[in-house]
């Protein structure tokens, strides 16, 4: 059990370690660079702008972030389905497209 002074000094020294965790985050250097650059041009500390972009991506909703998948473009064609392709079936719709028709 730490005394009470005691927590009270590593709290100054360490910049209150019960609450806070340190770890070492290895970044590429243009990124470093650029968070360095908008710390000082907002006037704040790089670490407030790394704990607020932090924050901000994992608050935000999944389906609000940008996909890193293209959009799936649809190509029809007069006639429908060719015959044998049951679009219900996974299994099925994937053999035919491979040829095992």
């Amino acid at each position: 059990m730490t005394s009470n002074w005691l927590r009270r000094l590593m709290c100054h020294i360490y910049a209150n370690m019960f609450s806070h965790m340190r770890t070492t985050v290895d970044l590429p250097d243009e990124l470093l660079i650029a968070a360095k650059k908008l710390a000082a041009e907002s006037r704040k500390t790089l670490r407030e702008v790394l704990e607020r972009s932090l924050r901000r991506e994992l608050v935000q909703p999944a389906e609000g972030r940008r996909s890193r998948h293209r959009p799936i473009r649809w190509v029809t064609a007069k006639g429908g389905l060719p015959p044998g392709v049951d679009i219900r079936d996974r299994a099925r719709m994937h053999a035919w497209i491979r040829g095992e028709r």
